[in-house]
């Protein structure tokens, strides 16, 4: 099997999640169950397989902060709020992806956008900033091998996997999907959600907020990890990712957990650690379209 043996674990990344998670605790939590929590953590990270993503890892930390403080943060709201958010986007930015020279790398443009949305990787995400993005995502440089294997590979395909990532950005994924279906009617498409609530991943619920489970079939992949390990989801989730011709994968988190698997996968994501931008060699918050068997 593809990937198998393959180091996914990056020094940087472990470093991350201790930096980011040591201190994840209730402010009135007792000194000694902080202090348990802690060396708890440390081993967590430390006895992690280097084959494990840190996606995989987080998963067992927040299991580790619930046993310790009975808490799990709760991103209802916000997910609800940047949902909210860029569906007051969605209408004006698909008129202008539709009516771009090029609908499909406009499309993609937004979509990578979208994935700055994302708690787990970004220390705050700014609304500015966000739009202000959104704004200039024409001017995001495509790899354009990358993008023409996409086009051609959506005309010809029947089936189309579509792996989301976080909230918000599952509508400027809502706004690829119409395109596509715009230009190749004929394609199957199934989108595939998180299985359950991880951090602000999109789940069914934000699916049906956002109206996507309208437009196209939309299933949950039985998971609560923050990426998509093809051992871990749901057998459905993973027969219609093995049936499907093409394969696009959103974010961090699925590019971390997939790597390696050697199906045809176009990733689309945004470097939003200095990790994932040294990898690429570009600057932090470039977006990035790449397949996975030519990376």
């Amino acid at each position: 099997m593809k990937g198998v043996g393959l180091m996914r674990l990056d020094p940087e990344c472990v470093s991350c999640l201790v930096k980011r998670q040591i201190e994840n605790f209730p402010a009135d939590a007792p000194d000694g169950r902080k202090l348990g929590y802690m060396r708890e953590l440390l081993r967590t990270v430390a006895d992690g397989s280097e084959r494990l993503s840190a996606p995989e890892i987080m998963c067992g930390i927040y299991d580790l902060q619930e046993s310790f403080f009975g808490m799990k943060q709760d991103y209802t709201e916000i997910k609800r709020y940047f949902n909210g958010l860029m569906m007051g986007f969605e209408q004006e930015l698909l008129a202008s992806a539709l009516g771009a020279a090029d609908p499909l790398k406009a499309a993609v443009q937004y979509a990578m956008t979208g994935n700055y949305i994302d708690f787990a990787a970004v220390e705050k995400v700014d609304e500015e900033k966000l739009r202000a993005m959104l704004k200039s995502a024409g001017d995001i440089e495509i790899d354009a091998a990358a993008l023409g294997g996409l086009r051609g590979e959506l005309k010809d395909a029947a089936r189309l996997a579509y792996l989301t990532d976080n909230c918000g950005e599952i509508v400027m994924d809502k706004l690829l999907i119409s395109v596509i279906r715009e230009l190749f009617p004929a394609l199957d498409i199934t989108v595939i959600v998180r299985g359950e609530p991880t951090v602000n991943d999109a789940t069914m619920e934000d699916a049906r907020q956002t109206g996507l489970d309208g437009l196209v079939r939309v299933i949950g992949n039985g998971s609560a990890v923050a990426g998509t390990c093809l051992g871990l989801i749901s057998r459905e989730a993973a027969d219609i990712i093995d049936a499907a011709d093409v394969v696009i994968s959103k974010g961090q988190g699925n590019f971390e957990t997939l790597r390696g698997c050697g199906r045809n996968i176009y990733y689309i994501f945004m470097c939003k650690c200095a990790m994932f931008a040294g990898r690429f060699g570009v600057p932090l918050y470039s977006g990035m379209l790449v397949n996975e068997r030519r990376i």
